[in-house]
């Protein structure tokens, strides 16, 4: 493990030789953004300027296809790949398109096991689903920036009678240490899952996170795997940061995110992704 600094560009410069175009894959929130959802100007035009040299800039979140729409926007990404929905979601973005984008890839689920599992485990919990047609279904009025559209409020049977891309669970009154507890206790089979920073359970079909994404991409691309540069925070960007040739953790990600990563960079607050995109040029 190396500590990044803003001059450490080091090792990068022999991969752009073998290859010059590098696969670069960015988390959001926690990323690119704050957690009030602010990108500051350093990154973003960091960001806008790696997009301009060329390389295969994508962006790869846990949010939903229209909260992530925006960000793209922010950073000039109008031609290539996105991913969202922790994977279970691929867009081609190609701004001749009527929507600038089409879906080439969705994973979807059987929500139903798991969401009577984590039910009885959670029953004060708050639960969403994204179905598969990009509408949000919601218990108790929850709702999310994450999720990019207005959730429609339905009784918990209509949800378990849904076919998923993506649930959300939410506790107010639970921590993550609890959380992880009640996973285990209830050997969730069939999906993949991660716990955010708070109380927040994301969930995505059996083998699906932002890396099994991405990886199709690279391999579609013909990108050497030396050639990828992942930066992320979040316990949903473990995968996607063991995938990377080059996996940085932002400085406030949690330990077991730092574990992974062959870098740290500065924190969020600080411009740390502009630090390591800037390294890039």
């Amino acid at each position: 493990m190396t500590t990044l600094t803003e001059s450490s560009a080091a090792g990068i410069e022999d991969q752009r030789e073998a290859q010059q175009k590098l696969m670069i894959a960015l988390d959001v929130d926690g990323t690119l953004v704050d957690h009030d959802g602010h990108m500051s100007a350093a990154v973003r035009e960091a960001a806008q300027a790696v997009v301009a040299a060329g390389h295969e800039v994508m962006i790869a979140t846990g949010r939903s296809l229209n909260a992530m729409l925006p960000i793209i926007e922010q950073i000039g990404l109008d031609r290539g790949y996105a991913v969202c929905c922790n994977g279970g979601v691929t867009l081609r973005l190609d701004p001749q398109l009527p929507e600038g984008y089409d879906i080439i890839h969705k994973a979807t689920f059987d929500p139903g096991p798991a969401l009577r599992a984590l039910r009885k485990r959670l029953p004060a919990a708050k639960y969403a689903l994204e179905d598969e047609d990009g509408n949000f279904l919601s218990t108790e009025r929850f709702q999310d920036a994450s999720f990019g559209v207005e959730a429609i409020g339905v009784d918990f049977q209509t949800m378990l009678e849904a076919t998923a891309v993506r649930v959300v669970v939410f506790s107010a009154e639970n921590t993550p240490e609890e959380f992880n507890e009640a996973i285990e206790h209830i050997g969730l089979a069939g999906v993949t899952y991660s716990v955010g920073w708070t109380a927040w359970l994301d969930i995505a079909a059996a083998g699906v996170t932002k890396a099994s994404a991405l990886e199709t991409l690279r391999s579609r691309l013909g990108i050497d795997p030396a050639a990828t540069v992942a930066i992320g925070d979040g316990r949903n960007d473990i995968e996607m940061l063991a995938w990377a040739g080059r996996g940085v953790a932002m400085g406030q990600a949690p330990e077991e995110v730092v574990a992974v990563a062959d870098e740290v960079t500065k924190s969020v607050y600080d411009d740390g992704a502009a630090h390591v995109l800037r390294g890039l040029l």
